[in-house]
């Protein structure tokens, strides 16, 4: 059963990457999710500092929720975890990104499940961002789905927590101008992808997110789990819709193909079988 499985997972990846090839390619310019300022942003820099985030496992950090309960990063660890920065006086680029974000992620929980990530977004102007200011911005842009926290942390923690991530930002006279980015953070704690943006591509999302879970580092297990990873495999993305569906066609051609490797299978062991015979004959 092992080596059917691992034929199989091949064969899915393999289908999983030509079906979202398409959609990688459609994706808007990274260097869109810098600000700009009277002293102006290094865009090349800045964009440098958040890819090379990438690979890198993140500590575990205190925070603070916004109703006061402590929490710490490594609480996240078994599942995907989605961290995004705001600031709560921001009156533009934050409240937008957050309502995107929330359309979107309820969109990713519809098609991966409600349980099967989770999402984090802290406040990086502190004092100010406290947890009940945190709280506060929730309830004002109507954030209120499963799994989505939004919490606080001191200036130390915030400091050593944004350079991990590859976040940056500069005060202006109106505020502060940064990065719009949302990281992934895989089950191991390591980070996965950036996705940049007020607004974005839901396949940016979701993608890598079905690669998180149908991998490695899945926390799908047993036969359930693996016809989980079998669903996740088979839904794709309808750019005229701008949701997922289940593309049944792939449900065949997964068929056909373990058809054509249980025929190859039983094929081998009988000549095996009689190669053995042979001898004694």
């Amino acid at each position: 059963m092992p080596g059917y499985e691992r034929a199989l997972r091949l064969a899915l990846l393999l289908l999983l990457i030509s079906a979202q090839s398409a959609q990688w390619a459609r994706a808007a310019p990274v260097s869109e999710a810098v600000g700009s300022s009277a002293d102006g942003l290094d865009r090349e820099r800045v964009l440098k500092l958040s890819e090379a985030a990438i690979g890198r496992t993140v500590d575990d950090f205190p925070l603070t929720r916004s109703d006061g309960r402590k929490l710490r990063l490594a609480g996240y660890r078994g599942k995907p975890l989605l961290v995004s920065f705001v600031y709560t006086g921001c009156f533009q680029a934050c409240p937008v990104a957050t309502k995107y974000l929330a359309q979107a992620i309820r969109k990713a929980q519809s098609t991966l499940g409600t349980n099967a990530f989770h999402v984090l977004t802290i406040g990086f102007n502190q004092p100010f961002d406290t947890p009940a200011a945190m709280g506060a911005f929730a309830r004002q842009f109507g954030v209120d789905l499963p799994d989505w926290e939004f919490a606080s942390a001191d200036e130390n923690t915030i400091a050593a927590m944004t350079q991990e991530l590859g976040f940056t930002w500069i005060a202006t006279p109106k505020g502060f101008d940064h990065i719009t980015q949302a990281t992934l953070i895989g089950p191991d704690a390591t980070v996965y992808r950036q996705i940049y943006g007020e607004a974005f591509d839901l396949p940016l999302l979701v993608t890598p997110m079905k690669e998180l879970l149908t991998g490695n580092q899945t926390p799908y297990t047993g036969v359930s789990g693996f016809l989980e990873k079998v669903r996740l495999f088979c839904t794709v993305y309808d750019p005229g819709s701008g949701s997922y569906r289940l593309n049944y066609s792939l449900f065949l051609e997964i068929a056909i193909g373990l058809s054509v490797l249980g025929s190859i299978m039983w094929v081998l062991i009988r000549e095996r079988r009689r190669a053995r015979r042979l001898p004694q004959a």
